[in-house]
């Protein structure tokens, strides 16, 4: 029996909802995305993810290369 393993990515980006939704559909794409939780006050967005180790890693290799094309960390 294989069981789900969870992460918990976070990015620097809490103000754009549209770049939110789109770090959770890159996520969400692979593994079950249980919650989202974005901070304007500190620009910052925590996702809840779990799933079987393969599709976990590239769902977040899918955040990661979702959040570099979207989040300028020089305008912050």
């Amino acid at each position: 029996m294989v069981l789900p393993l969870e992460s918990v990515p976070n990015f620097s980006e809490g103000r754009d909802s549209a770049t939110i939704d789109a770090l959770a559909g890159a996520l969400a794409g692979r593994v079950e995305l249980l919650d989202v939780h974005a901070d304007a006050d500190h620009n910052r967005s925590v996702f809840t993810v779990v799933g079987e180790q393969e599709e976990l890693v590239d769902a977040l290799l899918a955040g990661i290369a979702c959040a570099r094309e979207r989040i300028d960390l020089r305008e912050h």
